[in-house]
């Protein structure tokens, strides 16, 4: 009974914290509602929760969803969180991050009614209510890679990265060299990884421009921020060297970090937004995909450095791509190596 007690309590002091509405109800079968979880990074990361959200959004805007979202403060809270929205009978729970994976399989097997959407959360079984919304970063990275190959002019190139405790940040680096050294053979690569835990990786900007500066002071002409609001704070501090050029991630970055508008030529993006909305649209279709659900990357447009791209490095690029679809070419990435 106290125990019951307490949950409740903490439930309601959630509630308080995170402006979860209870307003609507949620349990009516006409009434949809997504929530939608964060890992450690907050929703406004203006990286991948922020895509993640925007995707929850736009089902709010198009489909008429009740949409609500928790910040996760400590990652000992995934599985309280989660429950938070299960527990007000939320139709759709979009967890984001590698490491909510296993409290997003929990909170299935125990929810068999709610369909889950994990962000970037393989499947390694199909679960009929969780769908694992993964991307193929590492044909983004190749992009990036060989773009930052192609428009370097030290012949130095630069990745500041998240922890490679997570499989997609590793996927993002190894695309990145590789599709470097497809371009540029001989191409001097200088790739960091962030030394703390998956608590601090992503949310650490100091170190991300202290990485970056130490990168462009080795002749690193080309950054390519990887890592949430660390991965930021490398392209707001290359955006202050002259004649240094950076690459954002995960999403269009030019919307999202105007500080790094100086630099920041493209970003390699997962399509997060539209993948996020896709699910839920399944769900309302009542179409929804347990298992593995692949969404789309790509390179964002040059924006104002359209002008600085020439038009060889722009027919290759797509030559790339269109090689990296059919398989013609492989990013060397091996998932299991």
């Amino acid at each position: 009974m106290r125990k019951s007690i307490v949950l409740i309590f903490t439930l309601l002091l959630l509630v308080l914290i995170s402006g979860v509405s209870m307003a609507q109800d949620c349990a009516s079968p006409d009434v949809l509602c997504v929530g939608l979880v964060t890992d450690v990074g907050e929703v406004d990361d203006k990286s991948f929760n922020q895509s993640a959200w925007e995707g929850v959004q736009r089902a709010g805007e198009e489909l008429g969803a009740t949409v609500e979202f928790i910040e996760t403060q400590d990652a000992k809270d995934y599985a309280t969180n989660i429950g938070l929205f299960a527990e007000n009978g939320y139709d759709v729970i979009v967890t984001v991050g590698f490491a909510l994976g296993q409290a997003t399989a929990e909170a299935a097997a125990a929810y068999p009614n709610i369909n889950f959407i994990g962000v970037d959360q393989f499947q390694g079984a199909t679960v009929a209510n969780v769908a694992g919304l993964i991307f193929p970063e590492d044909r983004a990275g190749f992009l990036a890679g060989a773009l930052a190959g192609m428009m370097t002019q030290s012949g130095t190139i630069a990745a500041v990265l998240g922890t490679d405790l997570v499989p997609p940040v590793v996927a993002f680096k190894e695309g990145y060299e590789n599709g470097a050294r497809y371009v540029n053979w001989d191409i001097e690569l200088i790739s960091t990884y962030h030394p703390g835990g998956l608590d601090v990786a992503f949310t650490d900007p100091e170190w991300g421009a202290t990485t970056a500066r130490q990168a462009i002071d080795l002749g690193a002409d080309v950054v390519f921020g990887a890592g949430g609001k660390t991965g930021n704070g490398a392209l707001i501090e290359t955006a202050g060297a002259e004649g240094v050029l950076c690459i954002g991630v995960d999403t269009d970055q030019w919307e999202t970090v105007p500080e790094a508008h100086s630099c920041l030529v493209s970003s390699a993006m997962k399509l997060i937004v539209p993948g996020v909305f896709e699910l839920v649209q399944a769900h309302v279709d009542g179409a929804f995909p347990g298992g593995n659900y692949v969404g789309d990357v790509g390179l964002a447009p040059f924006h104002d450095f359209d002008a600085n791209v020439p038009q060889e490095v722009k027919d290759r690029l797509a030559e790339i791509e269109r090689l990296l679809i059919d398989g013609q070419i492989s990013t060397g990435y091996n998932p299991g190596g």
